[in-house]
């Protein structure tokens, strides 16, 4: 498999993984949402660039949303790290700061 193929078949993973996210505060996929603003993968490094639905969301909300991005994504194959970089919200710096440097759950059994 090309280095081409395997970056759009982590692309895949990743986005399956996103659409199971649900923004706790009405029920509906952050890909239904359309909150995921970007999305770069390098050498098993995965950057997720993200928007809440407002600039006021709950911030709990919003630390939920970023903090199962990260989890759900690092929990993938292949990847060896996830930054979370949550944008035009009240607490985005928190939350960022809170998230990205938070401890990655364990990698599930092969």
């Amino acid at each position: 498999m090309s280095q081409e193929e395997q970056i759009q078949q982590t692309r895949r993973k990743i986005f399956e993984e996103l659409t199971k996210i649900v923004d706790p505060e009405i029920g509906v996929s952050i890909m239904e949402l359309e909150l995921i603003d970007k999305v770069d993968i390098d050498s098993g490094k995965i950057k997720v660039d993200l928007h809440l639905t407002s600039p006021f969301c709950p911030a709990v909300f919003g630390f939920k949303i970023a903090q199962d991005v990260r989890d759900n994504i690092y929990k993938l194959s292949g990847v060896n790290g996830v930054n979370v970089n949550v944008s035009n919200h009240f607490m985005a710096d928190a939350i960022n700061k809170q998230v990205n440097e938070s401890k990655y759950p364990p990698k599930p059994a092969a």
